[in-house]
């Protein structure tokens, strides 16, 4: 009954959209298929160019217009086919209950009009009932732990940079050795402290974060080391400090440059003698925590001009990580946006949402001076403005992304301006796809290198810098 159900469903969408073939598709992780259904129904013959585009779009995790399947190279090369007509593609993926991904394909020849912005528009609002249909039809519960991964943590990416500092905390986890960690504000330094404490040994053990910018100077010091009762006016009892609650764990100082030059000195002891003592007592205690400290400022100028010891420089930076900002990390960003739409999606109890072709240009043509945490902002703002729109148009984003105020628009203008923004949207995506690698972008997508500067010079497309490895300076530990 529900297979019937589905293929009316599909039937009314060809009714309205005029496609030649539908293929809906779930796939696990590892694009391996768990459910597939086409129209029309009389087909018996597989479908590989369908399940290649299917694919495709849950790589992306974003749907997708292609005016001519002719001009993606790379899916017709996996399949072993070639088409002598236009064949234009609209792929819309979607999510089960967070456990599996699935996808839409419709595909049109060029008898027909190529799909447009507002067939997406449409497209989009047949998903609620197609996810209800499939929850009956598939059960989940017997293959999800070999799907989709923990959404909640945030230390995630797929760049080359990422990966160099991947394998560096693998080498550094299980150390206990000081860690420091530096990078503009927004870049995640806490999230890889979190990262370093929850894979490595003393994962048992608490993480504990203190902002030392946050805290009066005064009160800081109580804190973190503690006091005993008596020891001033409204020291009622004996407290532990911060540091203590830290032992057998991980202690993380964030913004380490505010410290004060006292409490720079009393922690410099602390690394030497892994001993503290609180405010009030005459005697020391042992402390087995290791440490983790961060800034967003240059710490090597800050000692210059004498507001930063230099010997307690020496004691924290003897592993240093440096974080790219997300403007040098294009990959990582387009990663990040999708993972966080699933996450804010799901915390919101809501469907998935999607950017439109032209707000996701937007996004990823916008330098992120806040970086992640600006990311992170925006998505939410996005979703929260968009409702229970499954859409997310460019005139919900922030002024400083969308500074024309572009307005989403479901039909092409003129012919020439409409084939010059798909292909700089195509260009866009393809760059994106192969890691900002021109070379490999140029074979796959069927152009000399020649061919592909001359467009992007062409189309004035940005190309992030390559991201510099993550610094690993390793000194002695005593």
């Amino acid at each position: 009954m529900t297979i019937k159900l589905l293929r009316k469903l599909l039937d009314l969408i060809q009714q309205e959209m005029k496609s030649d073939r539908m293929m809906i598709a779930v796939m696990d992780k590892t694009h391996r298929v768990l459910f597939q259904d086409r129209w029309p129904p009389t087909l018996t013959e597989k479908d590989e160019l369908g399940v290649e585009i299917v694919r495709r779009a849950l790589d992306l995790r974003q749907p997708m217009i292609i005016n001519d399947i002719g001009t993606e190279p790379g899916i017709l090369k996996r399949v072993n086919r070639d088409f002598q007509q236009k064949v234009s593609v609209l792929c819309v993926p979607f999510g089960l209950e967070n456990k599996a991904l699935g996808a839409l394909c419709l595909r049109r020849t060029n008898a027909l009009h190529p799909f447009s912005p507002q067939n997406l528009n449409l497209l989009l609002s047949f998903l609620r009932p197609i996810r209800l249909i499939l929850k009956s039809c598939i059960d989940l519960d017997e293959f999800c732990e070999s799907l989709c991964g923990d959404s909640s943590s945030s230390f995630v990416g797929r760049s080359d940079a990422f990966h160099s500092l991947k394998a560096l905390i693998e080498r550094v986890k299980d150390r206990d050795s000081p860690v420091f960690i530096c990078g503009e504000s927004g870049t995640g330094k806490e999230v890889v402290a979190r990262a370093i404490h929850q894979t490595g040994k003393r994962q048992k053990g608490k993480f504990v974060a203190v902002n030392c910018g946050a805290i009066p100077d005064l009160l800081l010091e109580s804190e973190l080391f503690g006091y005993a009762r008596g020891s001033f006016t409204g020291a009622l009892r004996n407290k532990p400090g911060l540091i203590e609650e830290a032992d057998g764990g991980t202690f993380f100082l964030d913004e380490i440059c505010d410290l004060s030059p006292h409490l720079q000195a009393k922690l410099l002891r602390l690394l030497q003698e892994n001993e503290i003592r609180r405010i009030g007592e005459n005697h020391t205690r042992r402390v087995n925590a290791r440490f983790i400290s961060a800034t967003n400022k240059n710490i090597e100028e800050q000692m210059r001009s004498g507001q930063f010891r230099e010997d307690l420089y020496y004691r924290l930076k003897i592993i240093t990580i440096e974080l790219s900002p997300l403007r040098c990390r294009q990959e990582d960003l387009f990663f990040l946006l999708n993972h966080f739409l699933d996450k804010y999606c799901q915390e919101m109890g809501r469907d998935r949402a999607y950017f439109s072709p032209r707000a996701l240009e937007l996004l990823l043509n916008y330098s992120w001076p806040g970086n992640v945490r600006e990311l992170q902002s925006e998505i939410q703002r996005c979703l929260i403005l968009a409702g229970e729109d499954e859409l997310i148009k460019e005139d919900l984003l922030s002024q400083k992304i969308n500074p024309q105020g572009e307005i989403f628009t479901p039909r092409a203008y003129r012919f020439s301006q409409a084939r010059a923004e798909f292909e700089k949207r195509f260009l866009n995506q393809a760059l994106i796809r192969w890691g900002y690698n021109r070379a490999k972008t140029a074979e796959n997508i069927g152009l000399s290198r020649q061919g592909l500067f001359k467009l992007i010079k062409k189309h004035n497309l940005f190309l992030p810098r390559r991201a510099g490895k993550t610094d690993l300076s390793i000194g002695s530990e005593n």
